[in-house]
């Protein structure tokens, strides 16, 4: 059976729709890049309908972060490091991502969403409720002591999903 399937894809027939749903997870960085690939090619192998997640992470930020523009010590700017502050230029990250996936798909129909939360949390709830076959996700952002201290993304998905999870490794 296994080698039915696989050869009516090498011929681009496809017999068995495995994926009708696939759920890209992005944090809009590089490391995500590969896994947006992975997801978009299986999308058209299967005729899956794509769908992508950017979380914004909540969390309680400074009242103001002073930022160096450049080398002159009389660059610093201070920014609105408020909740709303912060929420904003995340959700500018999300919508930069989002397109992101949209031009690397091509014209193919990308449902989008915008979330704020915890990524994990929010990624498994958004693929329970609209009943997705597959999550894509690459090895998100997190590196060093905050992987150690507060794990990974990509880990809490896998260990917490019902739906298989393919992670792409950049």
């Amino acid at each position: 059976m296994k080698r039915k399937i696989f050869n009516s894809y090498i011929r681009g027939k496809i017999t068995n729709k495995l994926y009708k749903k696939i759920l890209i997870a992005t944090d809009g960085s590089e490391h995500t890049e590969k896994a947006i690939t992975h997801a978009i090619e299986l999308a058209k192998l299967t005729g899956a309908q794509l769908h992508a997640i950017y979380v914004i992470s909540v969390v309680s930020p400074p009242d103001t972060i002073d930022i160096k523009l450049d080398n002159d010590p009389e660059s610093y700017r201070t920014l609105d490091a408020s909740m709303e502050g912060l929420k904003k230029i995340l959700r500018h990250e999300g919508d930069v991502a989002i397109r992101y996936i949209e031009e690397q798909a091509n014209g193919m129909d990308v449902r989008k969403w915008i979330i704020e939360g915890q990524p994990a949390k929010e990624i498994l709830k958004l693929a329970e409720e609209e009943s997705v076959d597959l999550i894509v996700m690459g090895t998100l952002g997190r590196s060093g002591i905050e992987k150690f201290l507060l794990g990974s993304v990509a880990d809490k998905v896998i260990r917490g999903s019902k739906i298989p999870v393919l992670v792409v490794r950049k």
